[in-house]
């Protein structure tokens, strides 16, 4: 027999019941004596994803609202036990993807798997296994934070295994009722419910926000464990310093569209190296490749290959200034928005 807090959806008062693993029965509330039914979580719940390399894979998805582009063929894959960093401005066409990808808006075209499972007909058996922390974080205000754990718990039919975990790193005073907490603390409160049933995998839209740096170092940190322990992370962002440290792959996505899906470093190893470099002569005497900038008196410019060239040929001058940088994340996002505007 296993105890299991419950609470109830019309008075909101919290009861505990009796019951087997896997049993369900029926429950009155003995407050406003409603009935109900209470359903504890069997031995094992969880569908095991061992056999799956790709946890996700999205086919040529794609979602119109009408005649307005939210993505469009959308292909890429994440690997099991990977923290996949899903990078774009505000309005790009992350949040649609993620909603798309859970079953709460129907794609116009293409298809996405999720534990080799189609989310066009096995979205309610796929999201038993599934974290998620959502953009537009929405909580049940009338509700404390313990009421609101125990209600998701409820709903999950499993155990939270990770809560205590949990609680240590993201402090939330679960006695207070939610409408009294700050936007940082419903971020940690729905960062725990995400996470506290330990799934398979976890989908994030942009989690960090309200987050102050030293907690966001924790989260990150923890992020880390997870992935050790085999756990799959998809989190969309457009902090690029985050993705930099914590991801080990990144798709970039501009106006719906995916324009780049590589492993960080190798990214940055094929785009080269950025020059910049000062010359007493007059810099636009100065031959450089076509996308070369003159900014401030310096020059800029990337060497994909053959830096040997550029700087032998920068030997014909009175270098005053000069500076060799890999790319940064952030030059590379830059690089991918700045060839739209061109």
């Amino acid at each position: 027999m296993v105890t299991k807090l419950f609470v109830c959806p019309y008075c909101k008062t919290e009861m505990s019941f009796k019951g087997n693993p896997g049993e369900r029965i029926q429950v009155v509330c003995p407050k406003c004596n409603k009935k109900g039914i209470a359903s504890f979580p069997a031995v094992q719940t969880k569908t095991s994803t061992e056999a799956i390399e790709d946890v996700i894979e999205i086919k040529n998805l794609t979602k119109y609202y009408r005649k307005i582009k939210g993505v469009e063929n959308l292909s890429f894959s994440v690997k099991k036990g990977e923290i996949f960093g899903f990078l774009g401005p505000n309005g790009a066409g992350k949040t649609t993807a993620i909603r798309t990808l859970l079953g709460y808006l129907r794609p116009t075209g293409g298809n996405a798997y999720i534990f080799g499972k189609n989310i066009r007909n096995a979205i309610v058996d796929i999201r038993r296994n599934v974290g998620y922390v959502p953009g537009d974080l929405n909580l049940y205000n009338h509700l404390t934070g313990k009421q609101f754990l125990n209600y998701f718990m409820s709903l999950r039919n499993t155990n939270a295994s990770l809560l205590e975990e949990l609680l240590k790193i993201f402090e939330v005073p679960l006695e207070r009722k939610i409408k009294g907490y700050s936007k940082g603390m419903k971020q940690k409160l729905g960062i725990i419910q995400a996470f506290m049933d330990d799934p398979e995998l976890v989908i994030m839209d942009e989690p960090t926000s309200g987050l102050d740096p030293l907690l966001q170092q924790s989260f990150y940190e923890f992020l880390r464990k997870e992935k050790d322990r085999g756990r799959t992370i998809f989190f969309s962002s457009h902090v690029l310093s985050e993705v930099d440290k914590i991801c080990d792959r990144v798709g970039i996505i501009r106006d719906g569209t995916l324009v780049a899906l590589e492993d960080i470093e190798t990214l940055k190893k094929k785009l080269g190296k950025v020059i910049k470099v000062k010359i007493q002569e007059e810099p636009e005497t100065f031959e450089g490749p076509e996308d070369m900038k003159i900014k401030d008196g310096w020059l800029e410019f990337v060497a994909t290959d053959h830096v040997d060239y550029w700087i032998k040929k920068l030997a014909n001058y009175t270098i005053l200034d000069l500076e060799i940088n890999k790319f940064s994340l952030e030059d590379i996002f830059i690089h991918y928005y700045e060839e739209e505007v061109a």
